[in-house]
Parts: structure tokens; C-alpha cells; sequence
């Protein structure tokens, strides 16, 4: 936050880009089928309507704004959004600003601080909720038929058993998998790589590693991985685990992996969103 207007700029551009093809076009986006509107900015093709804006700067405009509002959800309850209009419009046509440079960082200090708290008050109330709703899920769970919960949490379900040996801890395995939280949402997949997995068993999280010892290589289980297990109170910060999350895998342990490990899918997918987390055990 130390320069928030270049912070915003540059998010807007990142999201921009994120969201485009190779052409330059926004991917997926429907509405590009729509009745045309004004020229372009280089006045040689006409602008699609979008969200029934037909101008460029509409669209760049209502861009813009969308994202800064999305950058700025967690302070929504503590700016007043006219001052804030009025400091960007002032900004921009060039009047002098209300602040000096020295009470301006003073203010940027003192909200960067704010901010942090929000944040960890934020994280710490999600990891009390997840906490909850994966007890609540797991005594329900473990009562199911064909549902097995072993000594440490971790429960599963023989889906397919193989006939082949169970890999140790030692042993590197190639696995085809599905990663998914309580509400459903996929954070990880092979199957969606069309490429399995290949990890040493031991550098995972001590759910896929019990889990996958209990498997005979051919077999197919469901793993419902309780937080301790997984990946704890930090989730993994900035993806798409939560703190204190559950999670739920459907893995197909495919082969145990003699010599090298390397080439394409090693460490992969469930090694670094899945199962290792940044290269660490948990």
C-alpha cells in the first residue's frame, strides 16, 4: 500500500491480462457476440457492446472501477466513497492535494495497519468456522456405510480395491486424483491435466500419506482428510485452502514408481496444492 493508486493500476492490468486469450480477447466472454456500438479507439473496427456499455472508455472505466472495488472489499465499512471520488478526480485533473507527502504516509502507515488486522480477524473467524463445519461433516461422514475412520481422523471409502502391493512411506507413487473442499469446489486435479502425479510418499501431508499406504496399487478410494491432517490453521495462504479446512479426495493409486522419479508430472499438481504444500511436510 505504500503507492495504492499504482497498487490499483497495476491489479487492473494483471486482471486484464488474466483474463484474456492469446488474441487478446476476453476469454469466454459471450457478450462479444453482442450488437456492435461506437468505433474504436483506432476508429478501424466497432466496439462489441458489453454490459450494455458501447463506448471503450465505458467498459475501461467500469473495468477499472470494478476492480478497485473488489481490491477494497475488506475497508468497505470504513471509507466514505464521495471523499474517495473526490481525491481520485482531483488526482487526476491535477489540483493540489488536500495531504502533504508526510501526512499522506503518515495515513498509509496507520492503515496498512488496519488492514493487517482486518485480515487476521478475517482468517481467524474462517478458521473457526471451517473448524466447525469439518467436525460437523466428519462425525456425520464416519457413520455412513462402507465409511472407515482410523485412529488419527482420516476416514475412507473402498470405491475399487486392486490387487497389487501398498506402497511405503519410502516408496514414490504415480496417482491420478481429485481434490475437492466440503462445498464441492475442485482446488486441484489430475484428471483435469490429463497427466497423473508422481510424488515421494513421504513428503506429504500425513492424510495422503496414511491414506495411500492403505491402497494396493490398482485400487480407487475417497479420502476425507480432517485439517489437522492436511494443511492445519495456515490453509495455504493466497490458494485455495482455507485455514482449518477439510478436504476430500477421490485418488486412484496407479503404480509405484521404482528409479527416477523425474519428467513430466513429478512433484506435481497434488505435490504442491494437494499434498506438500510449498515443498513441505505438514
Amino acid at each position: 500500500m505504500r503507492n495504492t493508486a499504482l497498487a490499483f493500476a497495476v491489479a487492473s492490468m494483471a486482471l486484464f491480462a488474466s483474463g484474456c486469450d492469446k488474441a487478446g480477447k476476453p476469454a469466454g466472454d459471450k457478450a462479444a457476440e453482442a450488437k456492435p456500438g461506437e468505433k474504436s479507439a483506432d476508429g478501424k473496427s466497432e466496439v462489441k457492446v458489453l454490459g450494455g456499455m458501447k463506448t471503450e472508455k465505458e467498459q475501461d472505466s467500469y473495468l477499472i472501477g470494478m476492480d478497485m472495488g473488489r481490491s477494497l472489499e475488506l475497508l468497505k465499512d470504513d471509507l466514505d466513497l464521495a471523499v474517495l471520488q473526490k481525491a481520485m478526480q482531483a488526482n487526476i485533473k491535477g489540483d493540489k492535494a488536500l495531504l502533504t507527502d508526510e501526512e499522506a504516509q503518515q495515513i498509509r502507515q496507520r492503515l496498512q495497519e488496519k488492514v493487517r488486522t482486518k485480515q487476521m480477524e478475517k482468517m481467524v473467524a474462517l478458521a473457526k468456522s471451517n473448524l466447525a463445519d469439518g467436525e460437523k461433516f466428519l462425525a456425520a461422514n464416519g457413520k455412513k456405510p462402507g465409511v472407515v475412520t482410523t485412529a488419527s481422523g482420516l476416514q475412507y471409502q473402498i470405491l475399487t480395491e486392486g490387487k497389487g502391493v501398498k506402497p511405503k512411506v519410502s516408496d514414490t507413487v504415480r496417482v491420478h486424483y481429485k481434490g475437492t473442499l466440503l462445498d464441492g469446489k475442485t482446488f486441484d486435479s489430475s484428471y483435469d491435466r490429463n497427466e497423473p502425479a508422481v510424488f515421494p510418499l513421504g513428503a506429504v501431508v500425513p492424510g495422503w500419506q496414511e491414506g495411500i499406504a492403505l491402497m494396493p496399487v490398482g485400487s480407487k478410494f475417497k479420502l476425507w482428510i480432517p485439517s489437522k491432517l492436511g494443511y492445519g490453521e495456515q490453509g495455504t495462504p493466497g490458494g485455495p485452502i482455507g485455514p482449518n479446512a477439510t478436504l476430500v479426495f477421490d485418488v486412484e493409486l496407479l503404480d509405484i514408481v521404482k528409479g527416477d522419479a523425474g519428467g513430466p508430472g513429478a512433484a506435481g499438481g497434488a505435490a504442491e496444492s494437494a499434498a506438500m504444500g510449498d515443498g513441505h511436510k505438514h
